[in-house]
């Protein structure tokens, strides 16, 4: 019954436009990095607040912890429900209006289980396609230093 509560809630959010989201991301990694600069770029990236989870200060708050904020992308809501993976990444695409496209894509029923599975195929091959990033010229968060 609570998987049904969460897809109700996530589609909710996915369906209007968050108030002020907080992103949680890896700025160790140059690939995460490079993908919160672009979304930091864009029309509507000053309505979301950007965290980066590997900082030894970052505010994660009591029900998310550095080690899965590192593994897996998250967004708090304005009224503090945690979301991860493909739907996370649905709610910044709602709020960004060049990319309510995609978030209208994830909405369509079945879309977003379709969009975790490649989430979670990619997850371990982030690393590999991180260094390839760097390999291009991504970094990380400048506090991390060009060495990592």
């Amino acid at each position: 019954m609570r998987q049904a509560k969460t897809d109700t809630i996530i589609m909710q959010a996915i369906g209007e436009t968050p108030a002020k989201a907080t992103v949680y991301f890896d700025g160790a990694c140059p690939l995460c990095t490079a993908e919160i600069s672009h979304y930091k770029s864009q029309n509507g990236g000053d309505q979301i607040c950007f965290v980066d989870a590997s900082q030894a200060d970052a505010q994660l708050g009591p029900d998310l912890n550095v080690d899965a904020a590192m593994r897996r992308f998250h967004v708090r809501l304005p009224d503090g429900t945690l979301v991860s993976g493909a739907p996370a990444f649905a709610i910044i695409w709602q709020t960004l209006p060049g990319w309510r496209w995609a978030a209208r894509i994830a909405r369509i029923p079945g879309v977003t289980p379709l969009l975790e599975l490649g989430y979670r195929l990619f997850l371990p091959v982030r690393p590999l396609l991180s260094k390839g990033a760097a390999w291009f010229g991504a970094k990380p968060t400048p506090q991390h230093g060009p060495d990592l």
